[in-house]
């Protein structure tokens, strides 16, 4: 079962930062998932929300900051990350803005060709499925996980017609039967956010594929 590092390791250091990655990198986890937003000068930064007001001592939407002033606020950019992971496990990239795909696409095909990362090592994600779809026709080699917190069934659908790797389901959706149903069509199962012992021992026992935690270590 694989553990994976929600922003990081955000259990115990500041979600989505360089020291979250760095700490997630102890834990020897199989896999990290971020999420991403363009900065004003069309940077890809490593940030969950629109603005920056939650997670920093700014205020103002992420997209009109330049990459410079948002690295001041202590976030980073996307190649910082993955220089940091340095293919010590795979990254799940959450899109947030559909403007970020294409940039996203050319840079996973560009990083991995000039830094020699297999292309496996990445998934890209979204509960947007117009930027999954636009994924798949760019580059059919990049895996996709069709993230969702309501809907299986439609899920299952949209996962084959992309062909996508897995699906990643809101864990409180699952059943013995629901898992079993998703991995019989081919996918793999990464649910989220799964964060309580109790919660833990109950995702096992279903024999997901992944499971993404604050505290991925306890899994």
């Amino acid at each position: 079962m694989l553990k994976i590092g929600h922003r990081g390791a955000k259990g115990y250091v500041a979600e989505n930062t360089l020291a979250s990655f760095k700490k997630a990198l102890e834990l020897r986890l199989d896999g990290i998932e971020l999420d991403v937003h363009l900065s004003s000068d069309a940077e890809i930064m490593v940030i969950h929300d629109q603005t920056v007001n939650r997670t920093t001592i700014g205020n103002g939407f992420v997209k009109d900051f330049t990459s410079v002033e948002l690295k001041q606020f202590g976030i980073p950019t996307l190649i910082e990350v993955l220089d940091l992971i340095n293919q010590e496990c795979f990254v799940n990239i959450e899109i947030k803005d559909a403007k970020t795909t294409k940039l996203v696409v050319e840079l996973i095909q560009n990083y991995s060709s000039k830094n020699h990362w297999n292309v496996e090592k990445f998934i890209v994600s979204s509960f947007d499925w117009t930027v999954l779809k636009e994924i798949s026709q760019l580059n059919s080699k990049i895996k996709i996980g069709v993230l969702t917190e309501d809907i299986i069934d439609e899920a299952i659908a949209f996962a084959k017609e992309i062909k996508a790797f897995s699906i990643n389901p809101y864990f409180k959706l699952l059943t013995i039967n629901i898992v079993a149903r998703i991995q019989k069509e081919g996918f793999q199962i990464h649910t989220w956010t799964v964060n309580s012992s109790e919660d833990i021992t109950f995702v096992k026992s279903l024999n997901v594929d992944g499971i993404i935690s604050d505290f991925p270590d306890k899994i």
